[in-house]
C-alpha cells in the first residue's frame, strides 16, 4: 500500500504499467477508506477502483478514469460508496439492475403488446402513447420519470385538446402500473395524479368532462331532414345521419351498419361492433327506418355501376368496399351547420352525430316511453345487480317505443310554421314527403 499523490510528479503519474494482467496500489491515505486504490493496465491506463465484500462476495467497482477523475474526488466518491455498502447495497449489483432497466419508450411498447393488442381502442391507446409520450419521455430510463415528467406532456396536451389529455394521463398512469407489476419500479410515480391536479391558464379544471346536453330543437329537426340530402355531403353519409335520428343508435354503430346485420325488420348489432357493452343489441326497424335504407341501397346500386369493386356489403359506404367512420360523419356535420339549420344556441356551436342519439332518447321521454325501456331502446344495458337477474330483452317494449318515437319524428318532419295574415303563426301539416 502508498499514499497515492496526485500531479505531475505523483505516484499515479509515475506508475508504470505492469507486463501483464493488471496492477493495484491502494491508498493509504486517511481520507481513503479502505479498499480504495488505483488499478493499472498493462496498456497503461490508470483508474480508481473501490474493492469491497458484499454478502459474502469480493466486489471490485471502478470508479472512473484517471485523470478525467481527480484523486480528491475519487476518494470522495469512494466514500460515499462505503455508506452504501453498510447499509446493505451493493453498487456493483444496482448498476447491473440500472443497465437492464428499460427506457421508457421499451416499456411503452412492451406494455402496448401485452395489454392492448386486440383491443377496438388499440389505434386510439397507440396514438396517445407513441405520439405524446414516446417523444418526450421515451429516452429516459423507467426509475428516472417523476411525476412532473408526466404533468408536463399532459398539461402541454390539455392546452389543445382536454378530453385527449384526460386519457393520455388515464394510459400513462396504467402504464407505470404495469411498471411497478413488472418490478422496474417500487412504487407508481403516478399513483393518486388526479386530472385536477393538471392546470393551464386561463382553464379551470381542463381535464373535466364536458356534459353535453344538445339536442336539436322541432325547427332544427326538420331543416335538418329537409336538408341533408342536398346540401352538399355524400348521399351515404347524409342517409346515415338520417338513420341515426330515426334508430337513436350510436352513429358509429350506424356508419358501419353491414347488410348481414338485417333480417326483415330486426337489424342486429354484433358484440364486437358495440364498443362500451360487447353486448349483441337488436334494433326493431320502423317505416321511416326501412325507407332510409331502401334509398341506401339504390343510391349504392347507383354508384354501383360505375366501380370496378364488388359491393362488400355496407350499406354506408365512404369509398368502395369500406364504411363511413364516425369522425367522417362529425366533419361532414361540422362542416355544414348552417345549411343544416343549426342554431348557434350552445357553446361547442351547432350539434354533433350524437346529439341526434340524444335527441331521439329525448324524444322517447316526450312519447312517455318508461325511462328503462327508452335506455333498453337506444342501446344502453342493464347495470349491477339487475343485469345479473333480470334477462329478459323487453323486445315488445322496445317495438313499441321505436314505434313512438316514430310518429313523433314523422309528426315533426311533415309540418311546417308559417307566419299568417294578421301576424299569428300557423302550424300546417304537409300531406307527404320523401324519406
Amino acid at each position: 500500500m502508498a499514499k497515492l499523490t496526485d500531479g505531475r510528479s505523483g505516484i499515479i503519474a509515475k506508475a508504470e504499467a505492469p507486463d501483464h494482467g493488471q496492477r493495484f496500489i491502494y491508498d493509504d491515505h486517511r481520507d481513503a477508506p479502505r479498499g480504495f486504490g488505483l488499478r493499472i493496465t498493462t496498456a497503461g491506463g490508470k483508474a480508481f477502483i473501490l474493492s469491497y465484500t458484499s454478502n459474502g462476495r469480493k466486489r471490485r467497482k471502478t470508479i472512473g478514469d484517471w485523470p478525467t477523475w481527480t484523486l480528491e474526488s475519487a476518494r470522495a466518491e469512494a466514500r460515499e460508496l462505503v455508506l452504501k455498502i453498510s447499509s446493505g447495497v451493493d453498487p456493483l449489483e444496482d448498476a447491473r439492475r440500472r443497465k437492464a432497466e428499460p427506457l421508457v419508450k421499451n416499456l411503452a411498447r412492451e406494455w402496448l403488446e401485452m395489454h392492448t393488442t386486440g383491443l377496438k381502442s388499440e389505434k386510439a391507446i397507440r396514438g396517445y402513447v407513441e405520439n405524446d409520450l414516446i417523444p418526450t419521455i421515451g429516452w429516459m430510463k423507467v426509475s428516472d420519470v417523476r411525476r412532473r415528467d408526466v404533468i408536463e406532456v399532459v398539461e402541454k396536451k390539455a392546452e389543445r385538446t382536454p378530453r385527449a389529455a384526460a386519457q393520455l394521463l388515464l394510459y400513462a398512469r396504467r402504464m407505470f402500473d404495469y411498471a411497478t407489476d413488472r418490478d422496474y419500479l417500487p412504487a407508481n410515480p403516478l399513483a393518486g395524479l388526479k386530472p385536477s391536479s393538471i392546470k393551464v391558464k386561463g382553464k379551470r379544471d381542463p381535464l373535466k368532462p364536458i356534459t353535453r346536453t344538445r339536442i336539436l330543437d322541432e325547427e332544427e329537426i326538420r331543416t335538418f331532414w329537409q336538408n341533408v340530402e342536398t346540401c352538399g355531403l355524400h348521399r351515404l353519409t347524409a342517409l346515415a345521419l338520417k338513420l341515426v335520428l330515426a334508430t337513436g343508435q350510436r352513429p358509429g354503430e350506424v356508419a358501419g351498419m353491414h347488410e348481414s346485420e338485417i333480417e326483415d325488420r330486426i337489424w342486429r348489432i354484433p358484440a364486437e361492433r358495440r364498443g362500451k357493452t360487447q353486448t349483441e343489441h337488436t334494433v326493431y326497424l320502423t317505416d321511416i327506418a326501412l325507407e332510409v335504407l331502401e334509398s341506401a341501397r339504390k343510391e349504392l346500386d347507383r354508384l354501383q355501376a360505375r366501380r370496378k369493386i364488388p359491393w362488400r356489403g355496407y350499406l354506408f359506404e365512404a369509398r368502395p368496399g369500406s364504411p363511413i367512420r364516425n369522425t367522417g360523419l362529425c366533419l361532414a356535420v361540422s362542416r355544414h351547420h348552417a345549411t343544416l339549420g343549426a342554431k348557434e344556441v350552445h357553446p361547442w356551436g351547432g350539434w354533433t352525430p350524437h346529439d341526434l342519439r340524444r335527441t331521439m332518447r329525448t324524444g322517447l321521454s316526450a312519447c312517455n316511453v318508461r325511462p328503462d325501456i327508452a335506455e333498453l331502446t337506444i342501446g344502453h344495458v342493464k347495470t349491477g345487480m339487475v343485469a345479473v337477474y333480470d334477462q329478459h330483452g323487453f323486445d315488445d317494449e322496445r317495438r313499441e317505443a321505436m314505434l313512438a318515437w316514430e310518429r313523433r319524428l314523422k309528426g315533426t318532419i311533415l309540418s311546417y310554421r308559417t307566419e299568417s295574415e294578421d301576424g299569428n303563426i300557423v302550424q300546417l301539416t304537409e300531406v307527404r314527403t320523401n324519406a
